[in-house]
């Protein structure tokens, strides 16, 4: 008895037919379109508020304006792409429907899957690539940004900062609790130091062990070296040390450093970051929430991608076609607050980061389908 072995071609993938292709351009066209648009807007507002915020405390030129705009404007584009998804699937399946072509395609037993669940998918790609690439140089932008503002503003931090400092760092047996009133980074030194050291015993319980006052205090190599110090455990007198090293597990650069801002932090840099905040002690509530919401986004394009698609299908002959448009924004800025409120939600620790970042997509995704459903099988 002999074997058949398939063949080369039932191996190859699924290909997409003449009408998918064609669907997907008039899609590439359209949301081209509105990411023209939607960035033109978001580029002038910028460069007015640019001009009357920045520009009003310095001379600059219109060019150096146009330079801030653009390290500042491709965060804020980032953030709505999915209005531009909503957009132009929108436009383009409108478009299809003026011109009768979904008619025909209708009239020709094509199902709405066909040319839908493509469309979804390339959302879905062009989620992961704006996660992966885009997002990664737009934070880098804002980052950016917000460095050259505060330059210009003279609000950054010169060779010798008067801002108190704050840094935690520690691990399961011993915390610290460091408070500078000055930095010197011509010196890289911190001045006028208070190290508060905690003892943690085996259940969990921190107890104050030490106070050390010091002159300055410098990190290398994985410790602080305190000159004229003075360290008072309880219970017993002041120790004087001319010189004093403690060791550390924070890195060199962070002592002066302060946490970028979850929207500054690329994509790849985010787990790092998290991590670097949780052993420094502190709350990274708002980095994982960012992190998570991130992850959604290929989700949050398909979604759109759906929504708009399913508010557009019905025929222009059954009318009602502009009202159903209309409804598809709607709902497009029903989802942006629903988002926006289960940002704050998970920012207050109300409710887990998870559950923040990734229900207003999957409840979107899941509205979308049910109407698609509806429209196309009844």
């Amino acid at each position: 008895m002999t074997l058949a072995l398939p063949s080369l071609t039932s191996l190859n993938p699924p290909r997409l037919g003449r009408i998918e292709r064609y669907v997907l351009v008039q899609q590439l066209r359209s949301l081209g379109v509105a990411l023209a648009v939607i960035g033109a807007l978001v580029m002038l507002i910028d460069f007015v508020e640019v001009s009357r915020g920045v520009g009003s405390d310095q001379d600059l030129s219109a060019l150096r304006i146009l330079g801030l705009v653009a390290l500042k404007s491709p965060s804020v584009i980032v953030q709505l792409l999915p209005f531009v998804f909503l957009f132009g699937t929108l436009a383009a399946y409108i478009g299809l429907n003026r011109r009768s072509e979904l008619i025909a395609m209708r009239a020709a037993g094509v199902s709405a899957w066909r040319f839908v669940l493509p469309a979804a998918g390339m959302a879905l790609v062009l989620g992961v690539l704006t996660v992966t690439v885009l997002g990664p140089l737009a934070s880098a932008g804002d980052g950016l940004w917000q460095r050259e503002r505060a330059r210009i503003s003279g609000a950054a931090p010169d060779a010798s900062s008067n801002a108190a400092i704050w840094l935690r760092e520690g691990d399961d047996q011993r915390q610290m609790i460091i408070r500078a009133g000055r930095q010197d980074r011509a010196n890289a030194r911190l001045l006028d130091v208070t190290f508060f050291i905690y003892t943690t015993d085996s259940t969990g319980n921190r107890d104050f062990s030490e106070r050390i006052d010091a002159q300055s205090a410098a990190l290398s190599a994985g410790r602080w070296r305190l000159t004229n110090a003075v360290g008072a455990s309880i219970g017993q007198r002041a120790v004087t040390y001319s010189s004093l090293d403690l060791i550390s597990s924070l890195a060199d650069e962070e002592a002066f450093e302060r946490f970028a801002r979850p929207q500054s932090t690329p994509f790849w840099s985010l787990p790092n970051q998290i991590e670097r905040i949780e052993n420094a002690g502190f709350a990274s509530t708002a980095y994982q929430l960012r992190f998570q919401q991130l992850l959604a986004t290929p989700l949050v394009f398909a979604a759109m991608s759906i929504l708009a698609a399913a508010f557009s299908l019905r025929l222009m002959r059954l009318g009602d076609l502009a009202k159903m448009s209309i409804a598809a924004v709607v709902l497009g800025f029903a989802f942006f607050f629903m988002n926006q409120f289960s940002s704050a939600m998970g920012s207050a620790e109300v409710v887990p980061p998870l559950v923040a970042a990734w229900l207003p997509p999957i409840l979107t995704g899941l509205a979308a389908f049910t109407l698609l459903f509806y429209t196309e099988d009844g």
